[in-house]
């Protein structure tokens, strides 16, 4: 599991190689990835928009960027956590992840820029780097 905290916001993310959903022989490895954010803080936070930098092996980077997470722009309590599941394919079979989401806190108005821990993408396909 990879964290990152941003003043009172802890985010984790677990990705898991997604085997059955991939096709090496097509260039096509998938990654589910599990996000917790967590408000430790004592005003209740919204999730607005995500950035996620999706680099492959090649070097090649691609931009995601959106409203929310899967559909959703959740508000998350004091003391409460939320979580979801979303993938992210590549065409080498390892890759890099990182990201920010744009929050605010309820009442106040102000936006800030929750880090996204960047975590790798590996499958079993991968080759192990040379010492």
């Amino acid at each position: 599991m990879f964290e990152a905290v941003t003043g009172d916001v802890a985010i984790s993310v677990e990705p898991h190689f997604l085997e059955d959903e991939s096709d090496p022989g097509e260039s096509r490895y998938v990654w589910a990835y599990t996000v917790t954010i967590r408000n430790h803080g004592a005003r209740a936070v919204q999730l607005l928009t995500r950035q996620w930098r999706i680099t492959d092996a090649r070097g090649v980077t691609r931009i995601v960027e959106g409203e929310g997470v899967v559909g959703e722009q959740p508000v998350i309590a004091p003391g409460d956590s939320f979580t979801y599941t979303s993938a992210a394919p590549l065409s080498t079979p390892s890759g890099l992840m990182v990201g920010s989401y744009t929050m605010t806190h309820l009442g106040a108005g102000d936006r800030f820029a929750a880090a996204v821990p960047a975590f790798p993408l590996d499958s079993p396909m991968a080759k192990p780097l040379a010492n």
